[in-house]
């Protein structure tokens, strides 16, 4: 594994540490499982995984590495490259001689990516740094350094519906962030399209801020009083003028844009109500079907 290979030799320059990789294997349907049972049975003292009954998405993933890794420092990376390895290097060092609970990876271009989206996912950044007051910093990325403390942190908080990059701001701590060039992946094409980021977006700004609820209340509001405005015109109207049976027209405007305001606030009253409907069910972020963790390994060799 191309991963795996860069790996090591960062490992092998720091090397006063014990070291464990943990993979997440979430629900591919490729060679990925096979792969990662031939690397933990060359690698057993180091290489462990967890495979998924299905695909449970990024979130569930990283919930999963951070739930079952055990290091005193654990580190969140992807395994295609994009997230430079040798960077460990210097977060490491940053954690043993600053007082920073965590160091992170901050891409200071989009070199590579496609316009429209670093158009809107700057748009992203601007619109929910205005309206949460947990703050994004634009162009993180889910690698980071952290010290055991804060995993702990995160670990404590059990919500269903996860945004890392909220939750990890949200937790507090210092946080250093070490910028790099934007890198193309090894290896694979990316699974996240533009609609699966667009809802994406949407979720964090579910998870971190209720202001879609008072803008909903605002329109309502302001609705309500435009409403008020042009029924007193009416009445006027009628009184000077008579009451003419022209102005369908406009009377089925007012009714379409009435409708579409409540069905606009509805529906972002719904997605609340939906977040509160997932919560309630208490069901777990993932389902592991098959996992080979060290520690597991360890204790059975004891009991033979």
């Amino acid at each position: 594994m191309l991963f795996h290979d860069a790996i090591q030799t960062i490992e092998q320059k720091l090397n006063h540490y014990d070291w464990e990789y943990l993979f997440i294997n979430d629900g591919s349907t490729d060679t990925t499982l096979a792969i990662l049972k031939e690397l933990a049975t060359n690698h057993p003292e180091t290489v462990s995984y967890l495979s998924f009954s299905r695909n449970f998405g990024k979130e569930a993933a990283m919930a999963a590495g951070l739930q079952h890794a055990i290091g005193d420092y654990v580190a969140v990376m992807d395994v295609d490259l994009q997230d430079p390895p040798e960077l460990l290097i210097e977060m490491t060092k940053l954690l043993e001689t600053t007082n920073y609970d965590c160091i992170g990876a901050r891409r200071v271009d989009r070199k590579d990516e496609p316009p429209i989206r670093s158009f809107f996912a700057r748009r992203f950044y601007s619109l929910i740094n205005k309206i949460s007051d947990t703050e994004f910093v634009d162009g993180v990325r889910d690698f980071r350094l952290m010290t055991r403390q804060m995993v702990n942190a995160i670990l404590s908080l059990e919500e269903y519906n996860r945004f890392s990059k909220g939750i990890f701001s949200w937790v507090g701590f210092d946080t250093y962030y070490i910028e790099f060039e934007n890198k193309e992946r090894s290896a694979g094409e990316t699974s996240w399209s533009f609609w699966r980021l667009f809802k994406y977006s949407i979720e964090g700004i579910l998870s971190f801020s209720t202001m879609p609820l008072l803008i909903a209340s605002f329109l309502g509001i302001v609705t309500f009083l435009s409403a008020i405005t042009f029924l007193i015109i009416i009445i006027i109207r009628a009184l000077i003028f008579g009451d003419p049976v022209a102005g369908w027209p406009s009377l089925v405007s007012i009714i379409l844009f009435l409708g579409g305001i409540q069905l606009f606030c509805m529906g972002v009253i719904g997605q609340y109500i939906g977040k509160m409907f997932l919560e309630t069910k208490k069901r777990p972020l993932f389902i592991i079907k098959e996992a080979n963790l060290i520690r597991q390994t360890k204790l059975d060799k004891k009991k033979k």
